[in-house]
């Protein structure tokens, strides 16, 4: 049934999920077996509770027929999307596929996330209260008909635990899209990449959309941190793109390093920085994204109101300014 399932899958997005899990992998059919620990979103971003009620099924922009594809997505109200397959890509990571009507696009705009949401019982006003969580798709944008998120297995976390309980055929409540960073091609000579673990799945978006446009001359550099090689994410859909588009250049760093690993050790460090990432400049632009601690020591965090907040760290050592660096 597995082998059955990557075919299918391979027909229509020959990178994204055949490329990227290897052979860990199983079909979403019910006798997939979830980690006892529960997943975790996979966009660095943020977790907050929201208080409302009702269902809407999959809204359709009827307005957009006739000037563009019909965008399943809809910013102002909770739609549900069914799963169509899960399969695992590492020892912790599973991918999810929801489908919607084939003939659509889902919408989502370079760089952008998505909001999920999970019942979390009622409150003392026996209102449904909810967990809402950001994640940043790995699908194609211009995919029809389906979109892919990430996800990592966490040992607790509200909105994991439901991700942990869907079967193929179940559902899941998205609004969206939340442009976080708005690219477009040759908006700079060269970008460099800082990411960890998860962060990767907005630096994909980007890196994607880069290396399908002929027309985009954008040179990438990505810096990409993790605790052991097995906790590297979609390492071979990465190294698959690295070795097809001369314009992207990736190094890989570990905490803990297998005997015969031949990348980086240890966190990124300002020499790592140095030798990989574009210098300061007007036309180069630093992404960052990882789980706080790594954006405190590379680039500082975002402001209290979410803001991007001054640069500090390693970028702020090697003299990056605020205009060159975005933290996602």
């Amino acid at each position: 049934m597995a082998t059955t399932f990557f075919r299918r899958i391979a027909r229509s997005a020959p990178i994204a999920f055949p490329v990227a899990l290897g052979s860990q992998s199983k079909a979403g059919s019910g006798a997939f077996r979830f980690s006892a620990g529960a997943i975790a979103a996979l966009s660095g971003g943020f977790s907050y509770y929201y208080l409302a009620s009702g269902n809407n099924l999959v809204y359709l922009d009827q307005a957009k027929e006739e000037t563009g594809p019909k965008t399943a997505l809809n910013p102002d109200k909770w739609l549900e999307f069914k799963l169509q397959d899960t399969a695992r890509v590492s020892h912790n990571t599973q991918l999810f596929r929801f489908s919607f009507e084939p003939s659509a696009e889902l919408g989502l705009h370079v760089a952008s996330c998505l909001l999920t949401r999970a019942p979390l019982g009622y409150n003392a006003e026996g209102k449904t209260k909810y967990v809402i969580r950001p994640y940043t798709p790995i699908s194609d944008p211009e995919a029809k008909g389906y979109f892919d998120l990430l996800i990592k297995v966490y040992p607790d976390g509200k909105m994991s635990q439901h991700f942990a309980s869907l079967k193929p055929g179940d559902v899941l409540e998205v609004k969206g899209p939340v442009e976080k960073f708005k690219y477009s091609p040759n908006m700079k000579k060269h970008i460099g990449m800082i990411a960890g673990g998860s962060g990767i799945t907005p630096m994909l978006q980007v890196i994607d959309a880069i290396v399908k446009n002929p027309e985009d001359n954008t040179q990438i550099s990505l810096l990409y941190a993790n605790v052991s090689p097995d906790d590297i994410l979609l390492k071979q859909k990465l190294d698959v793109l690295q070795a097809n588009h001369p314009n992207l250049k990736i190094f890989y760093t570990v905490d803990n390093p297998t005997k015969n690993w031949k990348g980086g050790v240890g966190y990124v460090s300002k020499d790592m920085a140095l030798k990989g990432l574009p210098l300061p400049a007007d036309d180069t632009l630093i992404l960052v994204c990882g789980p706080p601690g790594m954006m405190e020591h590379i680039s500082g965090g975002k402001a209290p109101d979410w803001s991007q907040g001054e640069v500090k760290g390693v970028l702020k050592e090697l003299g990056y300014t605020e205009q060159m660096v975005f933290k996602f």
